[in-house]
C-alpha cells in the first residue's frame, strides 16, 4: 500500500469510484494493460469542472479539473485491482480539452495531470502523452482524460 500512503501524504482522499454514465466499463485489462476509459472532474457524484478553456475558464481551473481526473482515475484502478501497488507504470495519458477558439494551451491543462501523477508513482509516473482540443466535451465537462496503464503480469 505504499502508492495509497504516497497518496495520503499528499493530502489526496480517494473516493469511491463512479459508477460508468453509459455503456462502457471504466476500467478494461488486456493483457498486462488497463486501459482506463474517459474519466470526467466529477466530485461527489457531481459535475465539478465545466465550461470552454479561454476567456470562460481560466488555465488554473482547467488543470484542476485534470488533477481531480486522477484522483478518480486512480480510485477506478484501485477499484479494479484493489491495491494500487499493482501499478508497473503509467504509460500514457490522452487528454481532450474544451476550448473555445484561439486557444492553444492544453498542454498546459494535460501537464496537471501528468505532473500528479509524476509525484504520486515517481519515474513510473512519466508517461507519453496526447493532448488535444475539442469544441464540445460531453456535459461540458472542461476536461477529459483516459489512460493506459501497465500492472504485474501475474496479477
Amino acid at each position: 500500500m505504499l502508492i495509497e500512503k504516497r497518496i495520503k501524504e499528499l493530502g489526496i482522499e480517494l473516493p469511491p469510484s463512479s459508477p460508468p454514465g453509459a455503456m462502457y466499463i471504466p476500467v478494461k485489462r488486456l493483457g498486462n494493460a488497463l486501459f482506463v476509459s474517459g474519466q470526467v472532474p466529477m466530485k461527489d457524484g457531481k459535475p465539478a469542472y465545466t465550461g470552454k478553456v479561454g476567456k470562460e475558464r481560466s488555465i488554473e481551473y482547467a488543470e484542476e479539473g485534470a488533477r481531480l481526473f486522477i484522483v478518480n482515475m486512480l480510485a477506478a484502478v484501485k477499484a479494479y485491482l484493489g491495491d494500487l501497488d499493482k501499478v508497473v507504470n503509467i504509460v500514457k495519458l490522452q487528454a481532450f480539452v474544451n476550448s473555445e477558439t484561439g486557444f492553444d494551451r492544453q498542454h498546459i491543462v494535460a501537464n496537471a495531470a501528468s505532473e500528479l501523477l509524476y509525484q504520486i508513482f515517481g519515474e513510473a509516473g512519466r508517461h507519453a502523452r496526447t493532448a488535444i482540443g475539442t469544441n464540445q466535451l460531453p456535459l461540458d465537462f472542461t476536461v477529459e482524460i483516459e489512460a493506459v496503464i501497465e500492472i504485474r503480469e501475474n496479477d
